[in-house]
């Protein structure tokens, strides 16, 4: 039988977390889908949105609320010099794309172009398409080129990051210093499933048990950092955001 302790403990534990955390049931986020993202939703986003519904990878996307969310900060932060590892069909891309004025830059990266090319009709209908330079092929290279030639350094207002896990840490390492100081490093997927909270041998599918790890890692690297100020939010597949101060 618990102790007094223990069950106080306990009850405090669930009392914060049921007051906190708002997004109970499915029916409350499909309610801030309903009633705040999809009426204001760019049309080019919603048929960008509902194009990638189709594909077999759709799980990879951007969810609708955390491209809301994408663009209204970036409007926040008056960015024009972005960059994002991991395209995808582009629905983050396109969000990113429509805050950012009409002389903003993206450059974007992905070693699969087959998927950026069926999304590009839409980007290119919307007119933000002379605001992407993207480059196919792993980013690490392209990140160290960058690094070495000197002149990027603390360029970037802002990047996105939602790409292969087992190299967040690696990329980190380098995007540290190409975000300039008072800029923000976005981290996708870090509660990835909810795994992050999985017991070891809890049933998960291989590829986020896989994974895993790697997002835990970067979990508890980030509030590590002296260089940078966190926030970890429960939009999407959760996002870490992290703007450097040094």
């Amino acid at each position: 039988m618990a102790s007094n302790n223990e069950q106080q403990n306990q009850a405090g534990r669930h009392q914060e977390v049921g007051h906190k955390s708002l997004l109970q049931s499915d029916e409350l986020y499909q309610y801030i889908l309903e009633t705040s993202v999809y009426p204001r939703e760019p049309e080019p986003m919603k048929e960008l949105r509902e194009l990638t519904a189709k594909h077999p990878w759709n799980i990879m996307t951007t969810s609708a609320d955390e491209g809301q969310f994408l663009n209204m900060i970036l409007k926040l932060m008056n960015a024009k010099n972005t960059m994002e590892i991991g395209v995808y069909t582009g629905y983050s891309l396109l969000a990113t794309a429509l805050a950012l004025p009409d002389d903003g830059k993206i450059l974007a990266m992905d070693i699969n172009r087959e998927n950026y090319e069926l999304g590009l009709p839409v980007i290119q209908k919307a007119g933000v398409a002379h605001k992407i330079d993207f480059k196919e092929g792993p980013a690490l290279p392209v990140l160290d080129q960058m690094i070495a030639e000197g002149k990027y350094h603390g360029t970037f207002d802002f990047i996105f990051v939602d790409a292969d896990k087992d190299n967040y840490l690696n990329y980190h390492k380098r995007l540290i210093e190409l975000v300039k100081v008072g800029g923000v490093i976005g981290y996708d997927n870090t509660l990835w499933n909810g795994s992050v909270v999985a017991p070891p041998d809890a049933p998960l599918r291989k590829y986020v048990k896989y994974y895993r790890d790697f997002v835990m890692e970067l979990n508890k690297a980030l509030p590590a950092d002296p260089r940078i100020e966190i926030c970890m939010l429960p939009v999407g597949d959760g996002i870490t955001l992290c703007r450097r101060i040094k």
